[in-house]
């Protein structure tokens, strides 16, 4: 695969980011096939694996070691791997968040399930309200400057956050977040109106998850059909909303037009942006994995892009509710709303 740099890094990576959050009890249970799904994606020219310490509270981070140790030494020398924390991985409220205490704790954790004693890439899954992004920063830089962690990033940020993150860190000599993991796709594009933006202006490589929106991108999900899939029976209201419906049915016949599945179609768009490094793919089995891989070399033209543009518009996500982070000044009524002796303009 071309190869290209992850913001300002210096560190080269594929176009696609294998993505394991589907290997282990959220996705496939089978440890050997799960390897081997890795196994063949590194032999394709992927040299990226991203996964995080969530997926299966841990089990997903547990597969991916084991893939790696199966190989020689120098090969796993080649990958670029990336993890993430922020989830809760308990139920003590102190192993989850951004904290300089669980962070530290974590990424041990991390080392140990990956059996490796370093993570190229090291990722804040979203955003924590409760801490300072100085003391999240903080925590890193100490990372970094041990050896454990090569380079650091944000998930699902906001742009205004991103850019905080950014002058935190330049204010106070930290490291700074040199990549961002935002979801990206034909159907949610708004992350082109300032995410994307704001990454290139700090030089930051994005890695776009869920280039397929959850499925809904692959053909499988029809209007007046039952969605038949896995993630589709986990979370049915993300696959019957109409507007993504309507856009599906309208993309169909343009990828046909062009020769295309709707999977090659997807991720052709997805890595054509200028500002996307790499995109996440996530397969359950190798035939998904064989899928994609197949249309590694589709180039979309302009007329293709111009036509997903009149189905979707830049920076428009299809649906506008279908959100990965929702802020507290949008989530937290308390906060959209004073209390009711306030509220009048006028009055004692």
């Amino acid at each position: 695969m071309k190869m290209r740099t992850l913001g300002g890094t210096g560190i080269k990576v594929s176009p696609y980011c294998l993505g394991a959050m589907m290997f282990g009890a959220w996705g496939n249970t089978d440890h050997d096939d799960s390897i081997r799904i890795i196994h063949r994606a590194l032999d394709a020219g992927i040299n990226f694996v991203d996964t995080a310490d969530v997926y299966a509270q841990g089990e997903s981070e547990e597969i991916v070691g084991k893939a790696l140790q199966q190989l020689p030494p120098t090969r796993r020398d080649d990958i670029v791997l990336a993890t993430k924390a922020h989830a809760p991985m308990g139920d003590d409220p102190n192993r989850r968040g951004n904290s300089r205490r669980w962070l530290v704790t974590e990424v041990e954790n991390s080392l140990r399930r990956l059996q490796t004693d370093h993570l190229d890439l090291y990722q804040i899954h979203r955003p924590d309200p409760e801490t300072d992004v100085e003391e999240t920063l903080s925590a890193l830089t100490d990372l970094v400057r041990s050896g454990k962690v090569r380079a650091i990033g944000s998930s699902t940020f906001p742009a205004s956050e991103i850019v905080e993150a950014q002058w935190v860190a330049e204010r106070h000599g930290y490291q700074r977040f040199r990549t961002e993991q935002p979801p990206y796709s034909i159907l949610n594009r708004g992350i082109e109106r300032e995410v994307l933006p704001v990454c290139r202006r700090y030089g930051m490589g994005t890695l776009v998850w869920s280039p397929l929106a959850m499925g809904m991108l692959t053909g499988k999900i029809r209007k007046g059909q039952d969605a038949g899939t896995q993630r589709a029976h986990r979370s049915p209201g993300r696959f019957t909303d109409e507007r993504k419906l309507d856009a599906v049915e309208a993309l169909i016949p343009l990828a046909e037009k062009a020769g295309l599945s709707m999977v090659h179609m997807a991720m052709a768009f997805a890595v054509s942006h200028p500002a996307v490094t790499s995109a996440i793919i996530g397969p359950r089995t190798m035939e998904q994995l064989e899928d994609v891989l197949a249309g590694a070399e589709v180039t979309l033209d302009d007329e293709v892009l111009d036509r997903i543009d009149e189905i979707v518009p830049p920076g428009v996500d299809a649906n506008p509710g279908d959100v990965s982070y929702e802020p507290p000044a949008i989530g937290e009524v308390a906060q959209r709303r004073r209390p009711i002796a306030e509220r009048a303009a006028a009055g004692n």
